[in-house]
């Protein structure tokens, strides 16, 4: 930790001391240390792999345009490392969402949903300055938005089902290629990218939100849908009642209509909407079903927590009622006549702070 340490208080102009791992992942060490002022600051150091310097590149443009997350104190892109201000320790929307507290969880939810949807009608004319700042950290590393990952998904799930024993319903290629990017580029939209309840801090000043290493711009659908399924990413998945869940998806919708009016017409948030859920639901299915073998929770320490038999299971029964694209709802169901109905997985039960 020696020369992340040196790293960041040359940034800084000032000593840090007592550094506390706070977790991190394969791709980032994150710390909370101490200044000699006696104030704390949270350092974030990167791996050198392409995976790691495209999270850099993505999390230092975001924190520069200074439109939503920490205070970026300092960059190091030869490290590469940077400093940001301490929002200090806070419950997560993923604890009230977990705990027993209905009101606490529905609040924390609308405020999530309208924070994100307020940053993306905010970033709406930044699109030219983040590409600017992602090449000037990212130094020739492919940022988020050169990686065709919705076709690479689309190419991969016909195989994949094969191996599971399903035929592929005719049709079915040419329909994932007509939900393509979920209208990403008509209507794109500035995202941190891991827009799960375990990056929101509900401090005592606001919803804070942290993570901006898969910081985008992508479809503003394929931000709502979080709302809708919810949280297309995430390994905190349980049911949403209807109301909270509509509430939320409101609060989101109102505020990026004021970037792209279109937004209000209700044909064009349906068709968006399907089209998005369609696209995290090949995703899921993708990333998880090799890793169904064996029935393990989505989260190695939180409980309680989906599995992955279970949140696969949810994520067909929410797409299997999509309109518009039979091929895809027929795969779904062959999915939930075949694999879910053997592993007889017990359908999502609602999020525990809605369970009273």
């Amino acid at each position: 930790m020696e020369p992340i340490l040196h790293g960041a208080g040359r940034l800084l102009g000032t000593r840090l001391s007592d550094p506390a791992d706070l977790g991190g992942s394969s791709r980032s060490t994150v710390l909370r240390c101490r200044t000699t002022a006696g104030g704390t600051v949270i350092v974030k150091a990167y791996g050198r792999d392409p995976v790691a310097l495209r999270c850099f590149a993505s999390e230092a443009a975001a924190l520069s345009l200074g439109l939503a997350g920490p205070e970026l104190l300092g960059v190091d892109p030869k490290a590469p490392l940077l400093v940001m201000e301490d929002l200090g320790e806070a419950p997560t929307l993923a604890d009230v969402l977990l705990g027993d507290d209905p009101k606490a969880a529905r609040e924390g939810l609308t405020a999530w949903a309208r924070t994100l949807g307020r940053l993306a009608a905010e970033a709406a004319g930044r699109r030219a300055d983040f590409a600017r700042l992602t090449a000037r950290f990212g130094r020739g590393t492919p940022s988020w938005s050169d990686d065709p990952w919705t076709g690479r998904n689309a190419s991969a799930l016909p195989p994949l089902l094969e191996q599971a024993g399903i035929a592929v319903p005719p049709g079915l290629t040419e329909e994932l290629a007509r939900i393509g990017t979920a209208g990403g580029d008509r209507y794109p939209a500035f995202t941190p990218g891991d827009t799960c309840p375990d990056n929101t801090l509900l401090t005592t000043g606001g919803l804070r939100l942290i993570d901006f290493e898969a910081a985008t711009y992508q479809s503003v659908f394929l931000t709502a849908a979080y709302c809708r399924m919810p949280f297309s990413t995430c390994w905190c998945v349980f049911r949403l009642p209807s109301e909270p869940a509509e509430e939320a998806e409101r609060a989101y919708r109102t505020e990026v209509v004021h970037a792209c009016p279109e937004l209000a017409e209700d044909a064009v948030w349906e068709a968006g909407m399907s089209r998005a859920i369609a696209v995290w639901t090949v995703d899921a299915t993708v990333r998880l079903l090799g890793r169904a073998g064996e029935d393990r929770p989505m989260h190695p320490t939180r409980r309680p927590v989906p599995t992955v038999r279970g949140l696969l299971r949810h994520r067909w029964e929410t797409a299997s009622a999509l309109t518009g694209f039979p091929a895809f709802t027929r795969t779904m169901e062959l999915l939930l006549r075949g694999p879910a109905r053997t592993w007889q997985s017990a359908p999502l039960p609602r999020y525990p702070a809605f369970r009273g």
